[in-house]
Parts: structure tokens; sequence; C-alpha cells
């Protein structure tokens, strides 16, 4: 029998089979197609991501280097209103890559990862889970003390531990130019119906686009007015859900949910890469598959560390909706210098941010 069986290989489920690992407990990680694959996530990540990878990392997954960004109230060739750092603010790396990294850190660790295994069933019992999974070999069942869901915002895992669904699932569509760009700003337009739209370039890896909105906004006709505004060529073309609002309870009695399974994902961005890693850290610090009271701690210990930040988050995402002359004033009267962390909206009220605003 297992500690732990993890459903879904993306950044937080190899981050809890990585640590889970190195930790003593037998981990099992099943993922339904090649890791990495497809893509559906941005590659724009704060700078903090490099705390959770190999030493080699930086150097064999990053693109480009962002000192800030340009908001747009309009579409492209509007009046930009621009927020700015003197260091480094993000990293746009090979998202493919990282996850792919950061499943071999699992593996490495000890980590039983395989690939191409599609989880069929869910069955959980007073002492244990049953988790059957079709793979190249067939049809197999693996039991396990628990089960982590990290499978992404329609949950298998979620559905059969029936969880409660995420409070929002919006529609976004990512395409790719080939063009090199070597600029180091980001282009955000808040022209998307209640989230926004945007441009990020990936020096000599070219440039993503992307576009955001709850379904039924006609996402994709958003997005090609998006690129053909920036006369952009795309080339390859993706798209994906991105769970907004974490439920009031993502644990069973033998099971948890990590990452966007948790919609413990960043409202005002939708990103979720470090939120998920932080989440399945804390869920490896507090919770002991031998004692199912200890997944209490876990549902305590990512809330504590990420609830305050995610209500902020959801504070932000409501000025994407206000009247167009608002949002201008709004911008222009904050815009320059700051001293702001993109996956810590508390830091508004930080020290050092407060120093930029009053800076003359």
């Amino acid at each position: 029998m297992y500690d732990f069986v993890v459903v879904g290989a993306g950044p937080a489920g190899s981050r809890f089979a990585r640590r889970a690992s190195e930790a003593g407990h037998d981990v099992l990680a099943l993922e339904q197609g090649r890791v990495g694959e497809p893509l559906a996530c941005s590659g724009h990540v704060s700078t903090d991501i490099w705390e959770f990878t190999g030493p080699a990392a930086r150097d064999e997954l990053l693109q480009n280097e962002v000192y800030g960004a340009r908001f747009h109230v309009g579409g492209p060739g509007s009046g930009a209103h621009e927020f700015y750092k003197r260091e480094v603010v993000s990293n746009v790396i090979d998202r493919v890559g990282l996850d792919r990294h950061l499943a071999e850190l699992a593996r490495e660790a000890g980590a039983d990862l395989r690939e191409e295994h599609t989880v069929t069933a869910v069955d959980e019992s007073r002492d244990a889970v049953a988790v059957t999974a079709r793979g190249p070999d067939g049809v197999e069942t693996h039991t396990a003390k628990m089960v982590v869901g990290a499978d992404g915002p329609t949950s298998r895992v979620r559905k059969a531990l029936n969880l409660p669904e995420p409070g929002e699932l919006l529609h976004g569509v990512l395409g790719f130019d080939p063009d090199a760009d070597p600029q180091d700003f980001v282009d955000v337009h808040l022209t998307a119906p209640r989230f926004f739209a945007w441009r990020i370039p990936r020096a000599d890896a070219g440039v993503e686009y992307g576009l955001a909105c709850p379904p039924g906004e006609q996402v994709n006709e958003l997005f090609d007015e998006l690129v053909a505004g920036y006369g952009a060529d795309i080339e390859k073309r993706c798209s994906g859900l991105i769970p907004v609002g974490p439920p009031d309870v993502v644990t069973t009695r033998r099971g948890l949910l990590l990452g966007d399974a948790a919609a413990q994902t960043k409202p005002f961005t939708g990103g979720g890469i470090l939120y998920g890693m932080t989440a399945a850290d804390h869920a490896v610090r507090t919770v002991d598959p031998d004692d199912p009271r200890t997944l209490a701690d876990y549902e305590a210990a990512w809330r504590d560390d990420l609830s305050t930040e995610i209500r902020l988050g959801h504070l932000i995402r409501k000025a994407y909706s206000l009247p167009e002359p608002v949002q201008t004033l709004g911008l222009a009267s904050v815009s320059g210098e700051i001293g702001v962390h993109m996956d810590r909206p508390t830091s508004v009220f930080s020290l050092d941010h407060l120093k930029k605003m009053l800076r003359p």
C-alpha cells in the first residue's frame, strides 16, 4: 500500500510527490498524458519560481526577464500606463520544460511517477483509497492511505470525492508568434469582459498572447481581435480552463486537493503555479497519511498563508469591470515605480511599495 497516490503531475502534483518522497513517504504519481502536454498555461511567473526548482533550472528554462507592465484600457495602439521596478519583476520561462523539470525532481526524490496513466475511478473507504488507472499495460488498481488530487480545473478526483467545485471557471486562450522580441515589459489590456488580455515577449522564443474571460463571451473572437491589432502571426494556439475561487472544503477523510483542482489560484491573473506548490509544501508538512485528522491541519495551513492574498486578488479583479474613465483615472494616479510582488497583493501595503509611491 502506498502512502499517497498523486493524480496529476503538473507543478503542484510533482512538488508534492517530490517533497513527500523526500520526507520518507512511498508515493505513486499518475499523469494522464505526457508531462507538460498539452500546454494550457502561461509561462509568465514571479522570480520566486527558482526557490522550487533545482539549481540548474534557471539556465535551462529562463526565456526573458521582465521589469514592468504597460496597462491599456483599450486595445493595441491605445495609450499605456506603465508600472515598473528597477530590478527584475518577473520571468518568462519554458512552461512545458518547467513541468518536466519538476517531474524529474520528483522521480529523483524516489517518487514512482508514471506518464500516460488515465485515472478512471477513485474509491474512498474508511481505511484506504483505491485508485484505478488505465495505462500502456492495461487497467490497474492501486491502494493508498491517501489520494492527492492535483489533476486540474475539471479534477476527476474532486468529482469522485464529492468535493465542491471552484467558484468560477474562466476560459483562457493562448497563442504564440515565433518572431523574436527582446522587450522587457509585458502589455495588459483591460478589454476582455471581467478579466484581461496580455502580450508577453519571450526574447528569442517569440511572443505569447493570451486572453481570458467567463465562458460564453466569444473568447476566440476577442483573442483574434487582440492578435490582429498587433499584426501577430500565430503559429501555435491552445486553450484551457482557469479555476477561480477555492471552495470551502478541499479535503475528505482520505483525500486532498492541490493546485488548480483546489482553485488555489490568483483571482486577478489566474496564475496558480506558485500558490499550488506552496500549498503542496503545506500538505507535506502537515499531513500524516496514517492519521486522517491531520488533513484539517492542511486546510488551516494553506488558507492561513493564502486566503488574504486571494481575497485581495478578488478586489483587484473587480477593477477590471469599472467604467473606462474610472480605470484611466485610477491607472494614471498610481502608475510609475512600484514595490509590489506579483504573487502577493498584500505587498501593496508594504513599506517598500509605499516608499516608491511617495517618491517625487
